[in-house]
């Protein structure tokens, strides 16, 4: 293991696991230099969700234009940079390959020390670039479009996951039902903006629970019943309300996953409660979640809305405290789809 022993640490960190091309140089793991992210969401909407062969292609025609900003930004350059990190798992394989790539390419050229982060670990890092205070353990709830799962902190770089969903991810299901409404991609903004409009008490849709499996998260029986629902109503010729259907499919499963929450932070005594990933910028679950955490005397944090969608800052946050256990890759990193929290 390598001892750090300078006063400050620049990580030049770099994120591609799906459709955002982001580069970041971040200093101690707290303090954010540039956050530069080019978004491909105009071009995906096109086909109503992410295509990975066209995202893959977006990502090598931006990645160095990206990097070149970021550093440019920080007022950088790479000799003033000790280690590159780079988000190698989970997301999708050719999106990943295109950030492994450049990242071993330039730890290469520069002898510089290269840092794998786990995409999920990066999201629950973005919790220390605003909470300065924010230390492990904690509990984390990370609600993505791909990923829904509740997460016990050990430490840096140490987790234990409690809980995750059975099928469809929270952000999914978002999309899934925008879908279904007309709303379009990307459905969770979508569904936030218009559930302000709707009564959240206005249908019932199921709230599923694990048996067996308190911590654990399902949410295609309620994205099913919503599909069930307008298509019931279109057969009776029955008008139906998209702004009450938004908000009562947003309240359904907001109320499980801060129930989910709840029950984990108190079993597992825990003092603070942190959200992250895309979905923890939904309005009505951050206010739902403040009001649960303030009624059992629990700290609440949580990311501004742009450090919750995919962005690099995160990656480099997660980094340094890699770098810092002495966590290093070799050249034969290599994108893994399916990476596991807390697999190395």
């Amino acid at each position: 293991m390598e001892a750090v022993n300078k006063e400050n640490v620049l990580i030049l960190a770099i994120e591609s696991s799906c459709d955002e091309t982001a580069a970041s140089v971040v200093k101690n793991g707290r303090e954010v230099l540039s956050n530069v992210i080019s978004s491909q969401i105009d071009l995906h909407k096109l086909y109503g969700g992410v295509v990975p062969e066209i995202a893959s292609r977006k990502h090598i025609e931006k990645i160095n234009q990206v990097i070149q900003e970021a550093l440019d930004t920080a007022e950088t350059t790479l000799d003033e940079i000790d280690a590159v990190g780079v988000t190698y798992g989970p997301g999708l394989v050719g999106a990943l390959l295109v950030g492994v790539a450049e990242a071993k390419a330039i730890a290469y050229a520069k002898g510089l020390p290269l840092v794998g982060v786990h995409h999920i670990e990066g999201h629950i890092s973005a919790n220390y670039i605003e909470n300065r205070d924010l230390e492990p353990p904690f509990l984390c709830l990370v609600v993505s479009g791909g990923h829904t799962h509740l997460v016990c902190v050990r430490d840096y770089g140490k987790y234990e996951v409690i809980g995750r969903t059975r099928d469809d991810a929270a952000g999914e299901a978002f999309d899934k039902v925008a879908r279904a409404i007309g709303l379009g991609y990307p459905g969770g903004p979508k569904i936030d903006k218009l559930s302000r409009e709707g009564n959240p008490d206005a249908i019932s849709f199921p709230h599923a629970h694990i048996e067996g499996a308190p911590y654990d998260f399902s949410f295609s029986g309620v994205k099913s019943a919503v599909l069930n629902y307008i298509n019931g109503c279109r057969m009776k010729d029955i008008e139906y309300h998209t702004a009450d259907i938004a908000a009562s499919f947003q309240k359904a499963v907001t109320d499980v996953l801060v129930d989910n929450a709840m029950r984990a932070a108190g079993e597992y005594r825990f003092s603070k409660l942190a959200i992250a990933g895309g979905v923890a910028s939904n309005s009505a679950l951050r206010a739902a979640m403040k009001k649960a955490c303030k009624e059992r005397d629990i700290e609440f944090y949580y990311p501004s809305p742009i450090l919750c969608t995919d962005n690099a800052a995160m990656i480099g946050a997660a980094a340094y405290y890699e770098y810092l256990a002495g966590t290093r890759h070799g050249w034969d990193l290599n994108a893994v789809p399916n990476l596991k929290l807390g697999e190395r």
